[in-house]
């Protein structure tokens, strides 16, 4: 199990949409996030924002107190970037939450392995945190969450659905 935690944007804001954040503090000791990420989620007005502002009342996510300069990711953006540098820079085993397919990419070319928010449904389903993966998913489509209808066919088939 990785010991540093490290979460994107986009699985933060869409766990909190769905009701997933609580299965955080069940599934990992605890989630980091940078200010980078945090200044992203927390911008005012966007979907999910009160399950985030709780989740980080209530220790469920953690602002990073330190950013990395370097080594950069040009290509990405700078919440992609911001994660992928704070799991490389920080020792322990990582692992990074992140739906971003370049930044998933990238991150695993550097060697920290990745999960993103469909893994993460069907580890909640595994672990018995859901009753339904594919209603979790039903409800995460409704959110206009982009997934590959395989992705989740698989997903549905390794926990049994």
């Amino acid at each position: 199990m990785a010991q540093i935690v490290i979460a994107d944007a986009n699985p933060i804001i869409s766990l909190s949409r769905i009701g997933g954040l609580d299965w955080l503090n069940t599934l990992f000791a605890k989630v980091w996030i940078t200010q980078v990420v945090r200044d992203e989620v927390l911008p005012g007005g966007k979907p999910g924002e009160q399950g985030i502002c709780d989740a980080l009342r209530n220790g469920t996510l953690t602002v990073l107190a330190q950013e990395w300069a370097s080594p950069q990711f040009p290509t990405l953006d700078e919440g992609e970037a911001s994660c992928i540098r704070a799991a490389a820079n920080l020792s322990g085993k990582s692992l990074l939450l992140m739906d971003d397919r370049l930044g998933r990419i990238i991150a695993q070319e550097n060697g920290i392995p990745v999960v993103g928010v469909a893994g993460l449904i069907g580890v909640a389903k595994k672990r018995g945190l859901i009753v339904s993966a594919s209603a979790v998913f039903e409800h995460l489509l409704q959110e206009d969450f982009r997934i590959s209808p395989g992705l989740i066919s698989g997903i549905l088939r390794s926990v049994g659905e």
